[in-house]
């Protein structure tokens, strides 16, 4: 089966603005594939290069060295078949609820009619039925988010691409959250690369784990109560064995920063 998603020695290099010969490394060498229907989560420290790699997959980063495939075609320019879950809210402030879940559409130019049906139906989905008239400012933390995921879904893209797109909620709204989205996953069975750097997220939602650790838990799963499980317990066990050397790295270097 053709990947939805692979990178091959992905590699991207920064240079700095202020010195031209100084060079930061954010991604080095990876190979990753994410195959059609599959949910593939990178965990990691802040400054790894997870959004670095996931901005790769979007086409908004040209990588230094390595290709990006999409369906088995070179991506060039933007990933057309991607959709996008930001880390940090992209609402427009002067949009309504339902007038955001329809800027993607409108732009597609789908027939007015179409749009706001379709756009009804995922405000439905999400849990938003009622709420299409509030502009962000009106709206909690949790309704923002779920206002994004109909924004992103609505397009029906092949490959979802969400970078730690829960991380500012609470824990209770972000479990919601998460059972939400594997839920809406489910139904379509869309590929999804989630980046996240808490690794009890990571192996409650995912098929596989930083690309080699297959989670094995059975589906449909509800995210609290997994994580309580002998099977989850040792899955997280062998992947810290894994990330504790890069955590504690993360973490002497932003010691040494501040």
């Amino acid at each position: 089966m053709t990947p939805a998603l692979a990178f091959h020695d992905l590699t991207c290099t920064f240079v700095s603005r202020d010195d031209r010969t100084q060079r930061y490394t954010a991604v080095r060498d990876v190979t990753l594939t994410v195959a059609p229907g599959e949910f593939v989560s990178v965990v990691g420290p802040t400054g790894c290069g997870k959004s670095t790699l996931l901005n790769m997959a979007a086409g908004l980063l040209e990588p230094s060295a390595g290709t990006v495939h999409v369906f088995g075609e070179p991506l060039t320019g933007v990933n057309r078949r991607a959709g996008y879950m930001f880390q940090t809210e992209a609402l427009m402030p002067w949009r309504t609820a339902r007038d955001n879940v329809l800027a993607g559409l409108q732009f597609r130019g789908m027939p007015a009619a179409e749009a706001g049906a379709l756009v009804d139906d995922w405000l439905q989905r999400v849990g938003l039925t009622g709420f299409g008239d509030r502009y962000p400012h009106q709206m909690s933390g949790g309704m923002r988010k779920r206002t994004s995921l109909a924004q992103t879904l609505v397009l029906d893209p092949d490959i979802i691409l969400m970078d730690e797109p829960f991380s500012a909620l609470d824990v209770q709204t972000r479990q919601l959250m998460e059972n939400e989205v594997l839920d809406l996953w489910a139904a379509k069975r869309k590929a999804v690369l989630f980046i996240t750097h808490d690794l009890d997220e990571a192996i409650a939602m995912s098929d596989r784990v930083i690309g080699e650790f297959v989670i094995d838990l059975t589906r449909p799963r509800d995210v609290a109560e997994v994580r309580v499980t002998p099977r989850f317990i040792d899955l997280h066990k062998a992947i810290w064995d894994v990330l504790r050397e890069e955590v504690l790295k993360g973490y002497a270097q932003q010691k040494q920063a501040a």
